[in-house]
This record gives C-alpha cells, sequence and structure tokens, in this order.
C-alpha cells in the first residue's frame, strides 16, 4: 500500500461515525437495514463529477453536492460529503494527480456536508469555514450516542476561520466565502468563484425539495427569507448557483429564479402557519399537513420521507418563540 492509499484509509477509519450522518442526504439515499440477521453489503454510492466552468464543477455522491476546483496551480474543494464518497471524491478528481488540496471551505457544520473532513485532512493544507461552525460541530458530536473524544474530533474541525468575509487567491482563480446571518443554521456561507461566475450555496438552497430546519443550530425561517433575497441581490444573475441538495427532475444547478421559487415557499410557509396559529389551532394540527399547496415541485408522499411536518413544526415555533 502506497502512502497516498494509507492516509486516504486512515482518513476514512478516523471518520466514520464522526458527523458521518447529518439530517440529510438528499443525492443517494441511506439503504435500509436488511431483515435478515445476515450482514449485507449496501449498494456503492452512485456518484457524477460534472464541470461548469473554468476548471471548475461540482460531484455528486450521498450528501450535500461536492464544488471543486482543479487548476495547474491549485486544488480546492467546498464540503467533503460523507467518509465513503470523500474518498472516491478525491480518488477520481479528474487533474489532481494525487496532489494535496490547497484549501477545503466548509458551508456549514451537518455532517452529510462534514462528514468528509477527516479523509481530507491528511491531503489538505487548510478546512474553511464560518467562526459559528466549530462550535455547532462539537455540539452536533455531543448529542450523538457515543461521543467522539476530542482527539477524534480535531481532525474533523476547521482550521480556518472567520467571522463575515473571507477571500484567497488559488492560482488564476479567486474564491470568496460571505456570511450573512443565520439561516438554515447560524453558520451558512455563500462560497463564490469568482472569475469561474460559480456560487456554492450549500443548503441555503433545497432546489424543490422541503429543506431541513436545524433549529438547535440556530436556524430562523425569517432569517432564511432574508438571506436568499441578499443573494439575489448581492450575487450575479449570470452566475450559476450550486445547491446542497436537488429534486432528482431539478439538479442541484439553478439561477435566481429557482433560488426565488425557494424564498416564496418559505414566505407562504410562514403566512399559511401565521394564518393557522391566529385562528386558534394548536401545533399538533397545523403539522399533519400532508403536502404543501402551490409549490407541486416540492410534493413528496406522506411519510419518513416528507420533511413539511418538519418545517411546519419549526415555522410554529419560531412564530411563536417556542
Amino acid at each position: 500500500m502506497n502512502r497516498r492509499d494509507f492516509l486516504l484509509k486512515s482518513g476514512v477509519a478516523a471518520s466514520l461515525g464522526l458527523l458521518a450522518r447529518g439530517p440529510l442526504s438528499a443525492q443517494t439515499p441511506a439503504p435500509a437495514a436488511p431483515a435478515a440477521s445476515v450482514p449485507v453489503r449496501p449498494p456503492p454510492p452512485v456518484t457524477e463529477f460534472k464541470a461548469l466552468r473554468r476548471n471548475v464543477g461540482y460531484f455528486t455522491g450521498r450528501g450535500g453536492s461536492i464544488g471543486w476546483l482543479v487548476s495547474p496551480a491549485a486544488v480546492v474543494a467546498v464540503d467533503t460529503q460523507f467518509p465513503d464518497t470523500a474518498a472516491i471524491f478525491l480518488r477520481d478528481l479528474h487533474g489532481r494527480d494525487g496532489r494535496t488540496l490547497d484549501a477545503v471551505i466548509n458551508t456549514h457544520h451537518h455532517g452529510d456536508h462534514t462528514g468528509g473532513n477527516g479523509v481530507f485532512r491528511p491531503v489538505t493544507k487548510t478546512i474553511v469555514a464560518h467562526a459559528n461552525v466549530p462550535e455547532l460541530m462539537r455540539a452536533a458530536a455531543a448529542r450523538s450516542p457515543k461521543p467522539p473524544a476530542e482527539a477524534e474530533l480535531a481532525p474533523m474541525i476547521p482550521d480556518a476561520t472567520f467571522p463575515d468575509a473571507w477571500r484567497h487567491d488559488f492560482g488564476d482563480e479567486t474564491i470568496s466565502a460571505r456570511y450573512f446571518g443565520p439561516a438554515h443554521t447560524k453558520g451558512d456561507i455563500v462560497t463564490l468563484f469568482e472569475r469561474a461566475n460559480v456560487v456554492h450555496l450549500g443548503d441555503l438552497l433545497f432546489n424543490r425539495i422541503y429543506p431541513v430546519v436545524d433549529r438547535p443550530a440556530g436556524a430562523s425561517f425569517r432569517g432564511w427569507h432574508t438571506r436568499l433575497e441578499e443573494i439575489v441581490k448581492n450575487y450575479p444573475a449570470d452566475a450559476i448557483y450550486v445547491c446542497g441538495h436537488g429534486h432528482a427532475k431539478f439538479g442541484v444547478t439553478g439561477g435566481h429564479a429557482d433560488i426565488l421559487v425557494f424564498r416564496d415557499y418559505i414566505a407562504a410557509l410562514l403566512a399559511h402557519v401565521e394564518t393557522e396559529i391566529k385562528a386558534g389551532k394548536p401545533r399538533a394540527e397545523i403539522v399533519k399537513l400532508d403536502n404543501f399547496p402551490g409549490f407541486p415541485d416540492l410534493h413528496v408522499p406522506p411519510g419518513p420521507g416528507n420533511r413539511l411536518g418538519g418545517n411546519l413544526g419549526a415555522a410554529y415555533d419560531e412564530l411563536t418563540g417556542a
């Protein structure tokens, strides 16, 4: 086994079980446990690399979309998914050729975006995130059934953080990141590949699917609505926007129109719940709605995969101060 393979295998071992299961894995859902007592190996995740423009693209597998830059001068990734797909990404990223990554940028703390940090760590110079992310990662780890020791958790934690804005040159590309305020969590950032004109939004945009709302991590629907309007105002209309998760029909890239659809869903959700509260309906009744009217592209069958009830409950809690 060569040194590179050893580092990757060691990183996988260190990462397994540490923040490895985030609140959502939209591209390739984890298989259900088999009923038989004999262990069955799950099928390998379906992965894809998609080039966009000027050495920038995205990778889908199991978890939030990974953005990437591969040029003669630099290799950078935005998010790391889970340990298994992180290893696939590092192995198969065209043009990397075994080079150390100049940076990994985490869009926020959730495990389906940071679960591969430990795999990337041995072959990455620095991991960058918003200043709230280390605290949120530690809090999430502490809530797990078997909280990891600090020595196990440390490789996962970003080593470079910023409160408002970050910017760095990587050869002929400049990457910048900004924090606008609480939305999906209190640590979500917008990452811009400036010359390629590609914007990675992480989970600030769920493209035509009901979102995850992490209130313990500082989520705010009202803040999220404002953040989406700020994104449209501050970033170009001709940019390619990469989101964390997308409906199979619409994918994980889009533009201002897709951002505004999601903004309108949040506005309609808040207005609906506020009306129900004023009508005297209790929380338990409000969250029973199976699918939200006016947004048919978001519709999914009732059941564990339908997060609308959680969205309604989070909106109720926010509006009532619960």
